[in-house]
């Protein structure tokens, strides 16, 4: 199971929001290149990244800071925020260099052109699912929609997906840990055989050691994001890799 910190990008600053609200931000550092570096040297093997201006703007807004990022960090990148059109995908694969990214908005309101996109890029866009009791939320967290989590990703199981981030909005930045519910989805959407990705919760090793174990029952989970536990010290970075690895 990859362990993925977040770096959450808001004004060209590394921040964190609790439960996707902007007006609860926390910068957690001016210069995102240099956190970048320090979780590369941690020992990730992949960073995930949030366009968080992007979200809300509809397009890429903070890329070439992103730019920096890949080339600085040496390790892969996913992205999330802001990609809503075929020009947003191209830009952040084919310019700005991240391995894969994640599209949420558009694939609950334009079903089709989310497959044709899958079919065009294989392998390389991650459908981003964010949830609020089970319901996916849309435009950078700010309505909740009608169809449930399992629903919208059932209807896309047969695409060559990279994986589904699932992000329980009410966990997010909460320093909670991980509930039942949210495991629950996570399961059914890897017995639709899609590769899933944790993310919201995740809060002390005890979380990382139970979806490390859930992984292990369940191969298709297959990573999981970390973002305020390792800035607020309650998570060692190195530790979760170590966990996370073990057979």
């Amino acid at each position: 199971m990859e362990i993925l910190p977040a770096i959450d990008l808001r004004d060209g600053k590394c921040v964190r929001l609790r439960q996707g609200d902007y007006a609860q931000e926390t910068v957690f550092g001016d210069d995102p290149t240099e956190m970048a570096r320090r979780w590369a040297t941690e020992g990730t093997r992949w960073l995930h990244l949030v366009d968080l201006d992007g979200a809300k703007a509809g397009r890429p807004v903070n890329h070439e800071v992103v730019r920096r990022i890949v080339q600085a960090s040496g390790v892969m990148c996913e992205l999330g925020g802001g990609i809503r059109d075929e020009a947003a995908i191209r830009l952040m694969l084919d310019h700005v260099g991240v391995e894969r990214v994640i599209i949420g908005t558009q694939a609950l309101k334009q079903p089709n052109w989310f497959r044709k996109m899958a079919t065009r890029w294989p392998g390389r866009l991650v459908l981003g699912i964010d949830a609020r009791d089970g319901m996916v939320a849309t435009e950078g967290w700010l309505d909740v929609s009608k169809t449930s989590a399992v629903e919208l990703a059932k209807s896309y199981a047969g695409l060559d997906l990279a994986a589904v981030v699932y992000t329980n909005i009410a966990n997010d930045g909460m320093m909670q840990g991980v509930d039942e519910g949210t495991i629950r989805d996570m399961i059914a959407l890897t017995e639709l055989g899609l590769p899933v990705i944790a993310s919201g919760g995740v809060t002390t090793l005890r979380d990382v050691e139970r979806l490390a174990e859930i992984s292990r029952q369940h191969p298709k989970l297959i990573g999981t994001i970390i973002g305020r536990a390792i800035y607020e010290g309650t998570i060692r970075l190195a530790d979760a890799i170590t966990m996370a690895d073990r057979p």
